[in-house]
């Protein structure tokens, strides 16, 4: 066959191919729908009874404020990261609110170190914190998988530590409106622990994560 014939005959069964909307864009809808899950959690959970006491306190209106900043800037790497032709730089897009974000927790360890009883952590209270953990970071987890699917070949272990890291942010600043227990020791486990647990879990199962949304692509067998 001659070189003219094969690319008229590749040329005639070309399929049009839908562009992506760019990063912002998809992942201000990814964010619309984190909206609306932390907005059913708090209808069938409601709020903290001390909300109102706590957003008084700076050490705890910068701690949200820094985990829901860290979500959304960490939500808008992640789908940037996602195309082949923006730079690696965009992992270091929420570092700044990340590091202010750890920082204000550390700073709650040193100075405001409780010592929590018996009655202080009840199954109750421990199962609806895995609960909304649970509730905010598995639909999530499945929507941003779906939509950054067309990853699977480019940076999946990247990609999937940005969008781990949203996750555990915004899940983060539901236990923050949701539940009242902000003694030390849960501070630690619910938001460093679960935020390290997903990135962890991210980065490790990447590629297998990929692989079930984007089955076709050889480099995952």
């Amino acid at each position: 066959m001659r070189t003219d014939d094969l690319i008229a005959g590749l040329a005639s069964d070309v399929r049009p191919v839908k562009r992506l909307r760019p990063p912002v864009s998809r992942a201000a809808t990814w964010l619309l729908l984190a909206a609306m899950v932390l907005f059913l959690l708090v209808i069938s959970q409601g709020l903290r009874f001390d909300l109102a006491q706590c957003l008084r306190e700076p050490s705890f209106v910068l701690g949200m404020a820094a985990s829901l900043a860290t979500g959304i800037l960490s939500a808008i790497a992640a789908f940037a990261l996602s195309l082949p032709d923006r730079s690696r730089l965009w992992l270091l897009l929420p570092i700044p609110t990340l590091c202010l974000w750890l920082s204000n927790i550390g700073y709650q360890c040193l100075t405001q170190w409780v010592s929590i009883g018996p009655q202080g952590v009840t199954f109750g209270e421990t199962a609806r914190c895995f609960a909304t953990i649970v509730l905010t970071s598995l639909p999530l987890s499945l929507a941003m998988l779906v939509m950054l699917r067309h990853s699977a070949l480019l940076r999946p272990r990247i990609v999937t530590i940005m969008g781990s890291l949203s996750i555990a942010a915004i899940t983060a600043t539901a236990l923050s409106l949701i539940h009242s227990i902000d003694a030390t020791v849960m501070i630690l486990i619910m938001n460093v622990g679960m935020a390290a647990m997903l990135v962890l879990l991210g980065g490790v199962f990447a590629r297998t994560m990929f692989g079930w949304v984007a089955p076709r692509s050889p480099t995952l067998n």
